[in-house]
């Protein structure tokens, strides 16, 4: 018992603790690199407030490797891309997810739900939301002497409302405002400051476009898609003036759907992915003005935006190492039954998470449901090790035809 109330409250910790503490590493000017102290790349991981915004929960893109900008619209589009949803077939459709969080660990009461769907206004404009809630269970809080005080359910929240047009037969555009709310640790006093609930709001710019191949013996598309998402306010959990970053990124993807047939079906996609978020500060000279706090910190979100593509310590190799590459791919039998694989890659500089996936859809009516299991590939832990995720969808749209 002891030992699963320690885990639980390091995970907090994790969370609280938005930025991560800089790696302790030391600079090799011959080889013009920075160093852990046992000789490894210096780990430099960029680290957010909130990362619950980036955890995919569709498990459709879940068994694809984490894709989506590019793929089909459904209604968990409004996560990846929202832009897509004025590409949407169906009038009306609605998604739920429940993905279990640190399954592997024993924990059962830590877990992400997300509640999605969209509404076409007409021919070219679409409406979506999204809510998605981020539960990290029951946890035991302690003064300094280990006393129990109270027990705490801490949580975390984001609503999403997006309108998406499409712009000419081929090219749509969307925008979407976030209000995000975060309580993890409200009314607790930790070193004289009292911890209040973080809020934030943000906003997705999106845009896809959509156009045929030429091919043969089949019908074939290719769909490519820009995301700009989380761009807003940093967050803070108490008075101080020093706020955090959310997790702004930057994504473009891409999907190449081919109907071999009546019944069959292929897509192949690809997505990379940079957070727009400055990148922890080495060496000596990170506070030049000698007020306690790293200059990267007190950069406002659009500057940190701009000074992410050039700010790494290593320079622009280091810059490059922050893209996270992620490719899948999906096969239908008769838009009934699918199957899905696909692989994440991230430097192992910067989280070093890599890992397949792979999944099953299944579709009847206006039914569908959507599993994916992630395998890792390295010794670094994932939340979502060994986890089964599922996902249902509701094409009402359906019922028309």
């Amino acid at each position: 018992m002891k030992k699963l109330l320690r885990l639980t409250l390091a995970i907090l910790a994790f969370f609280l603790v938005s930025e991560t503490l800089p790696a302790q590493c030391f600079y090799d000017a011959d080889r013009g690199a920075y160093f852990n102290l046992d000789g490894t790349p210096c780990t430099n991981t960029v680290s957010t407030a909130v990362p619950f915004l980036r955890i995919v929960a569709d498990a459709r893109s879940g068994a694809m490797g984490d894709v989506g900008i590019g793929l089909s619209p459904d209604p968990n589009a409004i996560h990846f891309n929202a832009s897509k949803l004025a590409f949407a077939e169906q009038d009306f459709a609605m998604s739920a997810t429940y993905t279990p969080w640190l399954r592997s660990l024993g924990l059962n009461d830590v877990y992400l739900a997300y509640l999605t769907g969209y509404k076409k206004v007409d021919d070219l404009q679409t409406v979506g939301f999204g809510l998605r809630y981020f539960s990290l269970g029951s946890i035991q809080f302690t003064d300094v002497n280990g006393e129990p005080l109270i027990t705490g359910k801490p949580n975390e929240f984001e609503v999403a409302v997006a309108y998406a047009r499409q712009l000419t037969d081929n090219f749509s555009a969307s925008v979407t405002g976030k209000f995000i709310y975060s309580n993890l640790a409200a009314g607790q006093i930790v070193n004289g400051e009292t911890i209040e609930p973080g809020i934030a709001g943000a906003a997705d710019f999106s845009f896809t476009y959509k156009t045929e191949i030429d091919m043969n013996n089949a019908e074939s598309n290719l769909t490519v898609g820009l995301a700009a998402t989380n761009i807003g306010s940093k967050i803070t959990y108490t008075r101080s003036l020093t706020k955090d970053f959310i997790p702004a990124n930057l994504g473009i993807g891409a999907a190449w759907d081919i109907d071999l047939d009546d019944y069959n079906r292929i897509t192949f996609a690809a997505d990379i992915n940079k957070l727009l978020v400055p990148t922890p500060c080495q060496g000596d000279n990170c506070d030049t003005d000698n007020n306690g706090i790293d200059d990267y910190k007190e950069q406002s979100s659009v500057r940190g935006i701009f000074s992410s593509f050039g700010d790494a310590p290593e320079g622009f190799k280091e810059e490059l190492r922050e893209f996270v590459y992620s490719a899948g791919i999906e096969y239908w039998y008769d838009q009934q039954f699918a199957v899905r694989a696909g692989y994440f890659n991230e430097h192992v500089q910067k989280g070093n998470r890599k890992f397949f996936t792979v999944g099953l859809g299944l579709k009847y009516n206006i039914f569908g449901l959507n599993f994916s299991y992630l395998i890792p590939t390295t010794n670094q832990r994932n939340p979502l090790d060994n986890t089964l995720r599922f996902s249902l969808l509701f094409d009402f749209g359906a019922f028309n035809e």
